[in-house]
């Protein structure tokens, strides 16, 4: 009876007081909320997202999806639920913009995300193409930059980015430290939520030479492991990897727990500590929910078409997420209601935009003219462009024009009732701004450069060429051989292994751009001061002037010979 009698009084004791030692009551789970946004590149209008729907009447479904005003007013919806929801990016908010970005120096997208109550955003290779310096110029702010035409136009004041870029692989090979954060922790519901940033690790594949002076660069998934034990001292409760590397599958965007993901990113999800719970992946402009063996993997698609919106059940007291929920959602404006601040934002800057970006261009023949390859790696988008810079720089001994696919944006397309490309379209395009180099190269330089458009990984990508220019490949020849000994032709003649030859391209394959190494050896660079831009539009104009618009048939200037067709 004494022992009965002790034991209810120390229960009411511990019941009162709570005394150290006494059973804690059981704990539950919190829900910590996300939205991810990803390769948003400058996107500050709706544009047109396309994806797979059996109920649509050619299996694809076309929305007008995004805009700043729009993912406001997701924000907001998200934020009556949960004023504690945490919005994040994946990487290249800007760079590659379309001109209503771009022409600011991207100044408008960077204040539009401040506005936004972004939280973070990891580096993405596009944040780079301005090299080091823009990039913390645009982080930090002020006018001091070397887009001196662009910076500080579209408000005599720029403050830079109201959030931090982080990066957890990227050194500055000058101080041996990191060149920004590695990660970042943010405290809700009473957890603490560790997100750690990372570039893919061959960045330096994608950006110029000039863009990565002073960097270094190192593996993905090694860097943020390294962080584990410095995050645990912490004492968080959950770690989320935003890394700017991607991957792809067939499945539909909004497929839960897909299981079909190939690509880089899933090497490095499979390398990540057991600690990292969630991973919010970018740069393949895809989407997809997917798993990599016990963890998450998410992107969502690119241009602001689609928010990626995570909930993880959170244990407090402990490094413990049992439950991880994702979804990705369609920017819909019809859906959403626009926030009003973010609706005037983008008011102002397409009025300020407008007089520049509605200038009429040029006419087409037909209605478009496409951007993707055929099966020997030609483009019709590919075609016009290296002629245009062909034409531009041949006054200066330019013999061929090459140009790379990934500077290709889009397709040149008149919408119903309109007459002539726009700035605006064409711009968009074109968005870089890149210089026309003129180089120097022998023959034998030429085969070598053709060669490089297949990479050991099985990669291909095709170098688009002026009309100047044959050659044939084979398939079924060595992975760096197989351009056709002999097939090269400028104007009709033969290529000599020996002979010099004036060729032209982009600063950015100049300096080695996408694996094309062969360019930095030219025997003379020449930079001609004329954009690519500017030649583009000016060879579309001639053509026009000229009765011949540019047009969408295909000249064959590549040719694949293989067995296989």
């Amino acid at each position: 009876m004494f022992q009965n009698r002790s034991s209810r009084r120390w229960l009411a004791v511990c019941m009162l007081l709570v005394l150290p030692g006494c059973a804690s009551p059981q704990r539950t789970p919190v829900d910590v909320n996300i939205l991810a946004i990803n390769d948003f590149h400058g996107y500050i209008e709706a544009n047109p997202f396309r994806y797979p729907d059996p109920t649509a009447p050619d299996g694809v479904r076309t929305v007008n999806a995004g805009g700043i005003a729009t993912l406001g007013g997701m924000l907001d919806t998200f934020r009556e639920q949960d004023p504690q929801l945490l919005f994040i990016s994946a990487g290249d908010l800007v760079g590659g913009s379309p001109p209503i970005s771009a022409m600011w120096a991207d100044e408008p997208t960077i204040e539009a995300f401040t506005m936004m109550g972004l939280k973070l955003s990891a580096l993405g290779n596009h944040e780079l193409d301005a090299g080091k310096e823009e990039l913390l110029r645009q982080i930090r702010g002020g006018c001091e930059s070397v887009r001196k035409d662009k910076a500080c136009t579209f408000k005599a004041n720029f403050s830079g980015a109201g959030f931090p870029y982080l990066a957890a692989n990227v050194i500055d090979t000058q101080t041996g430290n990191s060149l920004l954060p590695a990660y970042r922790i943010e405290e809700v519901h009473g957890v603490k939520v560790a997100f750690v940033g990372a570039v893919l690790r061959d960045v330096a594949s994608v950006v110029r030479p000039s863009g990565m002076e002073g960097l270094k660069v190192t593996d993905e998934a090694e860097a943020i492991n390294k962080l584990i034990p410095e995050l645990d001292k912490q004492g968080v409760n959950a770690i989320v990897a935003v890394i700017h590397q991607g991957g792809s599958t067939p499945e539909p965007f909004d497929k839960p727990d897909c299981q079909h993901l190939q690509g880089d990113i899933v090497d490095i999800a499979q390398r990540l500590s057991p600690k990292v719970d969630v991973l919010v992946s970018a740069h393949t402009h895809q989407g997809y929910l997917c798993r990599v063996g016990r963890l998450t993997v998410t992107q969502g698609d690119s241009y602001g078409h689609v928010l990626t919106h995570l909930t993880l059940s959170v244990m407090p007291g402990e490094h413990q997420v049992t439950v991880v929920k994702a979804e990705n959602l369609i920017a819909d404006p019809k859906r959403y209601v626009a926030d009003p601040k973010l609706a005037a934002l983008q008011a102002e800057i397409e009025s300020q935009s407008r007089k520049i970006l509605q200038k009429p261009i040029a006419r087409i023949q037909g209605k478009r003219i496409g951007h993707e390859t055929n099966q020997a790696g030609e483009a019709q988008a590919g075609d016009l462009i290296a002629d245009a810079q062909l034409a531009a720089v041949k006054p200066m001994g330019a013999q061929v024009a090459f140009m790379n696919p990934g500077g290709i944006r889009g397709d040149f397309m008149l919408e119903p009732g309109q007459t002539y490309l726009t700035y605006s379209q064409v711009a968009s395009i074109q968005p870089f701004n890149n210089s026309l180099i003129l180089l120097t190269l022998t023959g034998a330089q030429l085969q070598e450069l053709l060669n490089q458009q297949w990479r050991k990984d099985g990669g291909f990508s095709p170098l688009q060429v002026s009309s100047s220019f044959s050659y044939r490949w084979d398939a079924g020849r060595p992975t760096d051989d197989r351009v056709v000994p002999g097939s090269m032709r400028i104007e009709g003649k033969p290529v000599d292994a020996e002979q010099l030859y004036g060729v032209v391209v982009n600063d950015f394959l100049a300096e080695g751009g996408d694996g094309f190494s062969v360019l930095k050896d030219a025997k003379t660079h020449r930079d001609t001061g004329i954009s690519d831009l500017e030649a583009l539009i000016a060879h579309l104009t001639a053509l026009d002037e000229a009765g011949t618009p540019a047009g969408m048939a295909q000249s064959e200037r590549i040719v694949r010979v293989d067995k296989a067709l």
